[in-house]
């Protein structure tokens, strides 16, 4: 997966872009421009284990990470040549799943010292949704423009506030999430300046700043003990169409 997007974020543009005339000479001049943006996004956790775990021998982890999907609306003020604030309101997608690991006893394949190392084995999984709304506030740093062609740093806050609801023991799902977080996002891209618009490729990581456990009374309590604390991550790819 980390691959393909790097190869999507490089070679596009080589694509779209034609380099034989100076497209919108302007564009960057506009005090207010508006536009749009897809995305793919990759969701996960940082889990710090608690007490419970460690002296219970379980650990959890997001083992895979699954591709989600952004969609939102751009609306770009110029701060300077250099610098503009981007507000980019939307909808974002994606889930996350825990995997549950305890110690079984049994020892490692080739270990004859009885030191008691054993094969961790996986005992359950929670599924865990989410469905964003985002108000993200960022600030554009853009390097010399060439020929047609812009690189840029980008950096803010993003105000999210997850609709999907978790938690169902009907559904075997043991975990909540708290619906608002707060993102510190940085990241990267290059603006390509076509005929008739300027289309953007950007890379950014999000962190939250919250624990986005949210503690239930539930029949199951081992898979919320055994987290400690847990902050969300994604890694945004963007595609900006202006």
């Amino acid at each position: 997966m980390k691959n393909f997007l790097i190869i999507v974020f490089l070679l596009v543009p080589l694509a779209a872009s034609p380099q034989h005339a100076r497209n919108l000479p302007e564009h960057d001049h506009k005090s207010v421009h508006f536009g749009f943006s897809l995305g793919l996004n990759t969701m996960d956790f940082k889990i710090r284990a608690s007490e419970y775990a460690l002296e219970n021998d379980i650990f959890a982890e997001v083992s895979n990470l699954s591709p989600g999907f952004n969609i939102n609306v751009i609306s770009n003020f110029r701060l300077g040549n250099d610098f503009s604030l981007r507000m980019l309101p939307g909808v974002s997608f994606g889930q996350r799943r825990i995997d549950y690991y305890t110690m079984d006893g049994q020892p490692l394949p080739g270990n004859d010292a009885g030191d008691g190392t054993s094969v961790p084995r996986h005992f359950n999984s929670q599924e865990l949704e989410s469905s964003f709304l985002e108000f993200p506030f960022l600030v554009k740093y853009k390097s010399v423009r060439i020929n047609n062609y812009r690189p840029y740093l980008i950096g803010g806050v993003n105000f999210r506030y997850d609709l999907a609801k978790n938690y169902n023991e009907d559904d075997e799902i043991y975990l909540s999430l708290n619906p608002f977080d707060t993102y510190l996002e940085t990241g990267f891209g290059v603006d390509f300046y076509l005929p008739y618009f300027k289309f953007a490729t950007e890379l950014k990581f999000a962190t939250g700043f919250f624990n986005t456990l949210d503690p239930k009374d539930t029949s199951r309590p081992q898979f919320q003990n055994a987290i400690g604390r847990m902050r969300s991550n994604m890694f945004i790819l963007s595609f900006h169409f202006e």
